[in-house]
């Protein structure tokens, strides 16, 4: 996954508060618990420490928010009385959490979004199209695409004179359709960035517009005759498949990332080669196993790169004062600021990666180090 987004966080010094909060609004308590959960976690940030004004920011954030249906979470981080993040979980996060700290615990929320896939999905008939993007970062789009063509829409019954004249018409009303809906999905996926782009509705609608796409999307076009634009139509089927793309789509990135890492495995395994590839601004991607109960420490400094297994290893780095902080806050705040990538996986899916972590190295020369060459 991409982490730009977290940069704004890493622009600010700390320390920073970090609070991930069941926030589910489906009971009728709902409310009462809410305020209670967040008042313990308010008490948590104080004995850490926590400034009040800081505190202040979250508890706006947290009891202002546009609330949700269903059972949902919020991640929200503040520095010196400001928040400077604030994102919506689509479950509850494992437990209630709220740390105070030189950088912001950002691990359960990555671990949680897992890979993030920005899609377009179009609903077409023959008459135009409903369409909906998501970027990577969750921010939908939408868009009705009304065909220019409107006169005759459908082929006439064998037999007349005319009948062709009037089928060779309703094929150019449909191609315009078509085109027009064609151009409104190529600008979406240009928009997020689309990883795949479902297009579902009208068999022969679909047809055409997959047809008319660009080369550079052909690929990442799914067809599918599920789907209508008729109201009131059942759309569970087209739900379906479309989540279930989108997890095969993040399914083949997570693949294509470990296939990269077995090829360079000698060098990117186990903590102390990601920390020494991410001082040389080495690595592409990260790979890290999820465990919620994981407390292992880094030392840093002032800048992303400046991350170390020990104090020593600073030092000799001319870095005069020296923090000691949590392993991946710090593995973190290098990747992003060396705009490297990451990938999470669970405990079950590399059960023999060295200290749960490997990194896939942009390049490597004879002066890298790791377990090959020492």
């Amino acid at each position: 996954m991409q982490l730009s987004f977290l940069r704004p966080l890493y622009d600010h010094p700390g320390p920073w508060c970090s609070v991930y909060l069941d926030a589910s609004a489906d009971t009728e308590d709902a409310h009462p618990a809410l305020d209670l959960r967040w008042r313990a976690l308010q008490s948590r940030l104080s004995e850490q420490g926590a400034d009040e004004a800081s505190i202040a920011a979250l508890d706006r954030v947290i009891r202002g928010h546009d609330p949700m249906v269903g059972d949902y979470g919020l991640a929200v981080f503040a520095s010196h009385g400001r928040v400077v993040l604030s994102e919506y979980l689509s479950a509850p996060p494992l437990r209630d959490l709220a740390t105070c700290g030189p950088l912001p615990h950002v691990m359960p929320l990555l671990a949680q979004r897992g890979e993030q896939v920005s899609w377009v999905r179009v609903v077409a008939d023959r008459v135009g199209a409903d369409a909906m993007a998501v970027s990577a970062g969750g921010v939908p789009r939408r868009a009705h695409v009304a065909g220019r063509a409107s006169f005759p829409l459908r082929r006439v019954q064998p037999g007349g004179w005319s009948q062709s004249r009037y089928q060779r018409a309703a094929m150019e009303a449909w191609h315009q359709n078509a085109g027009d809906v064609t151009a409104a999905t190529v600008e979406l996926a240009d928009k997020v960035g689309a990883d795949v782009v479902v297009v579902a509705g009208d068999v022969r609608a679909t047809g055409m517009i997959a047809a008319q796409m660009p080369e550079r999307w052909q690929d990442l076009v799914v067809r599918t005759d599920a789907g209508s634009r008729a109201g009131g139509a059942d759309q569970s089927l087209l739900d379906d498949l479309t989540v279930q793309t989108i997890a095969e789509v993040a399914d083949q990135r997570i693949a294509a990332a470990l296939d990269k890492f077995g090829v360079q495995e000698d060098v990117g395994a186990g903590l102390d080669a990601v920390v020494s590839a991410l001082q040389r601004n080495q690595v592409d991607t990260m790979i890290i196993v999820d465990d919620p109960s994981a407390n292992g420490e880094l030392w840093i400094g002032p800048e992303p790169t400046e991350i170390a297994v020990d104090a020593g290893q600073l030092a000799a780095m001319s870095v005069a004062d020296p923090q000691r902080v949590r392993a991946d806050a710090a593995l973190i705040r290098a990747l992003v600021g060396t705009d490297a990538a990451l990938t999470v996986l669970g405990p079950d899916e590399a059960p023999e990666l060295a200290d749960g972590v490997g990194a896939v190295l942009r390049y490597v020369d004879p002066s890298t180090p790791g377990r090959g060459n020492g």
